[in-house]
């Protein structure tokens, strides 16, 4: 891309409001990212994308040199804003912040990301919750493919704009949006509607419908996903790319992963462990910091735990996508899946 290459499998720290908590923008690129995301829906409410514009654009504004995707917005709008109503126009909702009246079309969430300039730009979807109804899901998706042409016309500038598959957990009807989807002349195809609350056999059971129908010559990126053995089982399906507020928000939480497997900062056996978090990390946090330590800011609430957990699971997962390239690149992907499994089977 112009501003960096992105070997794959990747994944993408989350940066809700331009800013992915608790990391500054170097410590970002010490942990490794090379791709991260911001959220349409929050930076457009505040503090406006045509700030974010004059400011020159979300890169300058918040520091990082690295490319950025961003969503629509259409996910929060569904889950945080008082929707009034989705028609095939657009998304009618009233602001979490402060009430006020917004409409969100195709036309103008591609019209925000421009102004953000993010170099990949996600289409206006209607995501569903799980369970929903399969006639209401069979709108949606159609709604989806509608809305995803209008974005194609809508785009002035050269960045990438990425598809939506969705479809709920209905093979046929993924399949139908998927082939819909693939069929335009996107430069890479998102699966969504997944991680609201299927559960992991279903995730895996309806990317196995989907994917199949989803061309191989473009990135193929699962939204909002997951777990470490989300993940993993995820990229043997071909998935290419990811996004998860979970390092960061159970790092805040008191929660670490490691090689071994998570680690909860708020049991009482961590009080006298004098441990590094993880023996195999090469971490600033690992390096330097004891689990005794850890939980000692985790329970007196320092803002430092935050910092320090934060580091730590960043740079657990952007290993872990580097280990699964290795092991791909090595031909021992099989065996390294079966021990990440291992390791995180709950």
């Amino acid at each position: 891309m112009p501003r960096g290459t992105i070997e794959t499998p990747v994944f993408m720290p989350v940066g809700t409001q331009g800013s992915v908590k608790a990391m500054k923008p170097d410590d970002l690129e010490r942990v490794g990212a090379k791709i991260i995301l911001a959220n349409t829906y929050h930076l457009h409410l505040r503090p406006g994308d045509s700030i974010i514009s004059q400011m020159g654009g979300l890169h300058k504004f918040m520091a990082w040199d690295g490319p950025i995707l961003t969503d629509s917005g259409g996910y929060q709008a569904f889950s945080l804003a008082k929707l009034a109503n989705i028609t095939d126009e657009g998304l009618r909702f009233a602001s979490h912040l402060d009430g006020a009246r917004h409409m969100l079309t195709p036309e103008s969430a591609v019209g925000i990301q421009e102004n953000l300039n993010s170099d990949i730009m996600m289409c206006l979807d209607e995501c569903v919750a799980y369970p929903s109804p399969r006639d209401y899901v069979e709108i949606a998706a159609k709604r989806t493919s509608l809305w995803a042409r209008r974005c194609l016309e809508a785009r002035r500038n050269t960045n990438a704009l990425f598809g939506i598959v969705q479809g709920g957990v209905y093979p046929d009807l993924r399949k139908k949006s998927a082939l819909e989807i693939a069929a335009m002349p996107f430069d890479g195809i998102a699966i969504g509607g997944l991680s609201v609350g299927e559960g992991h056999a279903m995730m895996m059971d309806t990317l196995d419908a989907t994917l199949p129908y989803v061309s191989q010559d473009r990135p193929r990126y699962l939204m909002g996903v997951g777990t470490p053995v989300d993940i993993i089982e995820a990229v043997a399906r071909g998935i290419d790319m990811f996004d998860c507020v979970l390092p960061t928000r159970n790092a805040r939480n008191g929660m670490l992963f490691t090689s071994r497997g998570k680690v909860s900062l708020k049991q009482a056996r961590y009080k006298e462990d004098s441990r590094s978090p993880d023996e195999n990390c090469s971490c600033y946090t690992c390096r330097n910091f004891s689990l005794s330590y850890l939980r000692h800011l985790f329970i007196s609430k320092e803002i430092l735990g935050s910092i320090l957990n934060t580091l730590h699971n960043l740079h657990f997962y952007l290993e872990l996508m580097s280990d699964i390239r290795h092991s791909i690149e090595g031909h021992y992907f099989e065996e390294y899946r079966k021990q990440l499994k291992e390791n995180y089977n709950d």
